[in-house]
């Protein structure tokens, strides 16, 4: 008897430590967790539940469920308590007010407890709090807002260079879909006009700083170039190794072609595109450091169109203006790569000889110029035929400046022109016209 007596007491004692350890384990954990019998009120509530509402347990337990939340929260719930009495597992998201006054974000489950006849005899309710998790996620659907909708291109990739992500940006500038980048590496949109100096200065650059800005060309996937405006920052792992790499960028194109016709408007005459006074200078300038450098000589011929005036006089500037786009294409035929021709005045043009091997060759270029000029011109269908005078300096005969030899070759071109039409003329080295 006393032995059965004592198996007693054990198995009570036992199942008292049983009830503690499990009491213990579901106050240390961070889950809300409580049980609710039929009549709505609190059976039991751990710590977690108790912190929620700022009430310790013992005043928790044998409150009623509309008593413990507000109305408008009751009757949120009043579904799903139906529901779980009903018999069916509920789950449900809701933002709460905490004791603190601060607001949480919850994923609430009422669990229905069945009696041994199947009866529903009350529920359990978890509730785990998600605050943080919900604040990550609004940052990372903000996030992934601007990387769906921004204009510019994103293109993230691993350590190894492997694209891992774009955006609809990058999609518009490139021409490839996300199936054709995703998977390869940038490399597919090089443009082989920056050579591995530059590439090294770049990656030295992001490993020194994180990351890098500036210009770089790039091509499509039908094979244009584009130039663009591009970040590339290194996104760092917590112990500060690079464990991705994001690249931002915007087509600049346009821009630099608009920067780069006005730069060249600056410097080339608006009618034949030709270089204008300011380039002239510039290139007369350069020539002459050269020549002193390598002993060498160039020639300038001063143009000046004979029977011009009168065409344009009589049919107009339309007319003019086509004659000398002629006359502009003509001399350029004529122009080596290290020589250049001008227009310096309304049927003025000037023509820098790179390094003739003497006073005959000169000349025989000269010649050719007159007989090009002198081949009829069709304008608007109407055949002209115009001269030119040509005078000639000689560096560094004829003058060591800019100004001089131009000068000088102004000088000969009007006794040119005071002989009649087709005349070339030498500047010589005493100022007087040979």
């Amino acid at each position: 008897m006393n032995e059965k007596k004592h198996k007693g007491q054990s198995i009570h004692a036992a199942s008292i430590v049983g009830e503690q350890f499990i009491k213990t384990i579901m106050d240390s954990t961070p889950n809300m967790m409580g049980y609710w019998s039929t009549d709505l009120r609190c059976r039991y509530a751990n710590n977690a539940f108790s912190e929620w509402f700022g009430m310790p347990p013992e005043k928790i337990i044998g409150i009623r469920f509309q008593d413990l939340v507000s109305a408008q929260l009751f009757a949120q719930n009043e579904p799903h308590i139906r529901g779980v009495l009903a018999g069916e597992p509920q789950r449900f998201e809701r933002t709460l007010n905490k004791a603190d006054g601060s607001v949480g974000h919850i994923i609430g489950h009422y669990i229905p407890d069945f009696g041994a006849d199947g009866t529903v005899r009350g529920f359990s309710i978890q509730a785990s709090e998600v605050t943080g998790l919900k604040e990550i996620e609004a940052k990372l659907k903000l996030a992934a807002c601007v990387f769906e909708n921004t204009l510019d291109g994103v293109l993230i990739t691993d350590v190894n260079g492997t694209i891992l992500s774009v955006n609809p940006g990058f999609i518009e500038i490139t021409g490839y879909t996300a199936d054709e980048a995703v998977g390869q590496t940038p490399r597919i949109l090089q443009s082989n006009r920056h050579d591995q100096a530059f590439y090294d200065s770049m990656w030295g650059e992001i490993e020194a700083n994180g990351c890098w800005h500036g210009k770089i060309w790039n091509r499509r996937k039908d094979g244009e170039l584009y130039l663009q405006r591009m970040t590339i920052s290194m996104v760092p792992d917590e112990d500060g190794k690079p464990m991705r790499y994001v690249s931002v960028f915007r087509d600049i194109t346009a821009l630099w072609r608009k920067d780069e016709y006005i730069k060249h408007l600056a410097f080339h005459d608006a009618l034949t595109d030709l270089p204008n006074r300011t380039l002239l200078m510039d290139r007369i300038d350069q020539k002459l450091l050269h020549a002193e450098r390598e002993r060498s000589q160039f020639a300038l011929m001063f143009l000046d169109l004979d029977g011009f005036k009168l065409v344009n006089d009589r049919l107009g500037h339309n007319v003019g203006d086509d004659l000398l786009k002629d006359v502009a294409k003509r001399l350029l035929e004529l122009v080596r790569r290290s020589d250049t021709v001008a227009r310096v005045g309304g049927d003025e043009f000037i023509f820098i000889l790179d390094n003739p091997q003497g006073r005959d060759e000169v000349a025989e270029v000269a010649s050719r110029i007159v007989s090009s000029i002198n081949e009829p011109i069709d304008v608007h269908g109407e055949a002209f035929q115009i001269g030119v005078s040509i005078g000639i300096a000689v560096f560094p005969v004829d003058g060591d400046t800019s100004a001089n030899l131009i000068k000088n070759a102004d000088t000969a071109m009007y006794a040119a022109k005071s002989a009649g039409r087709n005349n070339i003329r030498f500047f010589s080295t005493v100022g007087r016209v040979s």
